[in-house]
């Protein structure tokens, strides 16, 4: 039987193998001490015809696990105190011109990796060596198709409505699709919406078979009648992973330079389907995002946004990491390399290793929009959220007026997504109306609304 990571398991989020596999990764990832259920969970998930008893008797002691009493990280706890460092001093500018950038880079960035998301397969040396025969390395603009393909290269299954010359409208993606969902969230329930107002707003909105990992997983025990934040906990493998940190743009958006407020929105949001780590990328994601109206520079917001994590969270040990690269002037190659040594232990969908990537797409992208979202996807591993994230916080910084025209031009205005009553919708009405969401938020903070 091929890798239980790439097996093609009809509902992996309701196998037995892929629970118990994930399970036992996610447990020994996290400090636990599960390292003597290896041999056991490798024979009970290489089966062609899985053992559910007996899945789900080792699955029940893989939790029961301790956790290493030497085990040097600090995970579980509520979120820092807000430092004074991220006090909002003053309302953004241009902040219409900003938020349609933040719309504009997240669609664009979404659309520039969707055909290369797949992390096993999907290698930056393999994507080099693909653009390289194509004559389209680095990248600056949509990813090429060859014909033939060669061989072991194969682009995702959409990839007609993702390549170069062959994009009419920015495509469905569950990157964008949450960013919808968070809009009319807060339009709907405000400021005050709790992560059951979330739950409700999946199950009217969002159809099952457009969630994956972690949020299926949480839909699957929505339906079973759990409510949360017991959706992110049981039977739930995946709630470290990426999901809930591509969910937090919304809330940066309309948090426009107030990072702690977005970051508590995201975390709010993120409950549904995450914890540990996955609840720290979403609050990073947002409080990046809002920081990203105010500050100077990519670092700057890079800064900022880390400190709404835990310092003694893996997360912001591997997000340091990448900044202490970016400042010793290492070359992207090099640095991406070692992020990839660092992390390669985890799943390709997982939140730290993934979060790495888009700090140092954005790093070594120094506010250039198209080598930011460029060697962000050529990072690799989920190069659909990565360059989501890292063209949201570059079209921020620079405004849609910044983007250039040849990553914007073939989106046409237009969004396909599969929330409920929004497809085909105009990517700048989203934004208008998230506008109108953070100008009454800052005209709160200051005597005068931000125009």
């Amino acid at each position: 039987m091929e890798s239980i990571e790439s097996a093609a398991f009809g509902h992996p989020e309701a196998d037995p193998r892929a629970l118990l596999y994930f399970e036992w990764r996610q447990r020994r990832e996290s400090g636990c001490l599960v390292g003597e259920f290896a041999e056991e969970v490798h024979d009970l998930t290489r089966t062609l015809i899985p053992n559910a008893a007996a899945c789900w008797q080792l699955l029940d002691r893989v939790e029961a696990a301790p956790r290493d009493p030497a085990w040097p990280y600090v995970e579980d706890g509520d979120a820092p105190d807000e430092p004074p460092g991220l006090a909002v001093t003053a309302a953004p500018t241009r902040l219409y011109d900003r938020i349609l950038g933040g719309w504009l880079g997240r669609c664009v960035g979404a659309t520039l990796g969707k055909p290369l998301e797949n992390g096993l397969l999907w290698s930056p040396a393999r994507i080099r060596a693909y653009l390289e025969r194509a004559e389209a390395y680095p990248l600056t603009d949509y990813v090429p198709v060859l014909s033939p393909m060669p061989e072991g290269c194969e682009l995702q299954g959409n990839w007609p409505e993702s390549t170069r010359g062959r994009i009419d409208g920015c495509p469905r993606a569950d990157d964008l699709d949450y960013t919808v969902l968070g809009l009319h969230l807060l339009e709907q329930q405000g400021w005050s919406f709790t992560a059951a107002d979330v739950a409700g707003q999946w199950l009217e909105l969002l159809p099952f078979l457009q969630t994956y990992t972690a949020e299926r997983v949480a839909y699957r025990n929505l339906i079973d009648g759990f409510a949360p934040p017991e959706t992110a906990h049981y039977r739930n493998p995946y709630r470290e992973w990426i999901g809930a940190l591509i969910r937090a743009d919304a809330y940066g958006y309309v948090c426009a330079g107030d990072p702690a407020h977005a970051a508590d929105l995201a975390a709010r949001d993120a409950a549904v389907s995450h914890t540990g780590n996955g609840v720290w990328a979403a609050r990073w994601a947002a409080a990046l995002v809002a920081s990203a109206f105010t500050a100077d520079s990519v670092a700057e917001a890079l800064r900022v946004a880390r400190q709404v994590i835990p310092a003694r969270s893996r997360l912001a040990e591997a997000l340091a990491l990448v900044t202490a690269d970016h400042c010793r002037g290492i070359g992207w190659e090099q640095a991406i390399a070692a992020v990839r040594a660092r992390h390669g232990h985890y799943d390709w969908g997982h939140a730290i290793g993934n979060a790495a990537v888009i700090a140092a797409g954005l790093l070594w992208g120094a506010g250039d929009f198209t080598r930011t979202v460029g060697l962000t996807v050529q990072g690799g591993w989920d190069t659909g959220a990565n360059g989501a994230t890292a063209g949201s916080v570059a079209g921020v910084l620079l405004g849609a007026s910044g983007i250039p025209k040849q990553w914007t031009a073939p989106l046409h205005d237009t969004l396909r997504t599969a929330v409920s009553g929004y497809d085909g919708t105009s990517i700048s009405a989203l934004a208008r109306r998230t506008f109108d969401l953070a100008g009454r938020q800052i005209a709160r903070r200051y005597p005068r609304p931000a125009g």
